[in-house]
C-alpha cells in the first residue's frame, strides 16, 4: 500500500465555510477516483492555534495509483477552484505502509 498525507493551512480571512467547502470537495473524489482505496478528510478540531486547517490521509495500491489521483481532472479541479485560491501553506509527504 502507498499513503499520502497532506496539511493545508487556510488563509483565515477567506471567509466563512471556505474549509467545508474544500473538504466536502475532496471528500466527492474517491466517488470520481477508482485508484483511491482510502480516504479520509477532515478540517482541524481547532484545539491549537497554529494547527493546519485541513487534513487528508488517502492510501492506493502503489505508487501508481497515487500518480494517477495527483493527476485526475477532478483532483486537479479542486485544487485550482476550493485550495489554490485561500491556501497560505501546505505540507505533504508519500510512503509505503508495511
Amino acid at each position: 500500500m502507498f499513503r499520502h498525507v497532506v496539511l493545508l493551512s487556510i488563509d483565515p480571512t477567506a471567509g466563512p465555510g471556505a474549509v467545508e467547502r474544500i473538504v466536502a470537495a475532496l471528500r466527492d473524489l474517491p466517488a470520481r477516483i477508482p485508484e483511491v482505496r482510502g480516504y479520509v478528510v477532515g478540517p482541524d478540531a481547532g484545539l491549537a492555534d497554529d494547527n493546519a486547517s485541513v487534513a487528508i490521509v488517502a492510501d492506493f495500491d502503489d505508487e501508481s495509483g497515487y500518480l494517477a489521483y495527483r493527476d485526475h481532472p477532478a483532483h486537479q479541479d479542486v485544487i485550482a477552484e476550493f485550495i489554490r485560491p485561500v491556501l497560505v501553506g501546505r505540507a505533504a509527504v508519500q510512503h509505503h505502509v508495511e
